[in-house]
């Protein structure tokens, strides 16, 4: 066997075990350039269309507000939830004590960032809808006026 032979198993296997992730990735899941981007359009076409109509085309899951698995989100600042692009039975419900599976209050959290902050990033874990598995997950989001519209990704 020539002297090279251990340097290039070793580098195969570096590189067959990159391969699920390289995958993953491929598999076309959103980044946090696509959540910003997402947010600051929803911002943006709330701003123009007014609430009402965009928060209906944000629950219908307009094209517009849906990239893989990234979807908007809008809270009041009281944990009310006025449009959701994965799930329409949430619009209404005041969600300010729902907790993630290791115990976080992330609406409760998200509404206190931003009255404080602004704009922000936040972790918590949620289900993933198009897998159903509970994945760690960093949501953007930002204030406006007395809501906070925000956008996920799955990490």
């Amino acid at each position: 066997m020539p002297k090279f032979a251990p340097a290039l198993c070793l580098s195969l296997i570096v590189a067959a075990a990159a391969l699920p992730c390289a995958a993953g990735a491929a598999e076309g899941g959103a980044t946090r350039a696509d959540a910003e981007a997402m947010v600051k359009k929803g911002v943006a076409y709330i701003k123009s269309a007014g609430d009402a109509k965009a928060y209906g085309e944000i629950t219908a899951k307009a094209p517009q507000f849906i990239l893989h698995d990234l979807y908007l989100v809008v809270y009041k600042l009281d944990g009310t939830v006025v449009a959701h692009g994965a799930n329409q039975k949430m619009v209404g419900k005041n969600l300010i004590e729902l907790k993630d599976i290791d115990g976080k209050a992330f609406v409760k959290e998200r509404v206190e960032l931003a009255k404080s902050k602004g704009t922000f990033w936040q972790e918590y874990k949620f289900t993933n809808p198009e897998n159903k598995k509970i994945e760690p997950k960093a949501m953007y989001c930002e204030k406006l006026a007395d809501t906070v519209v925000c956008g996920g990704i799955y990490l």
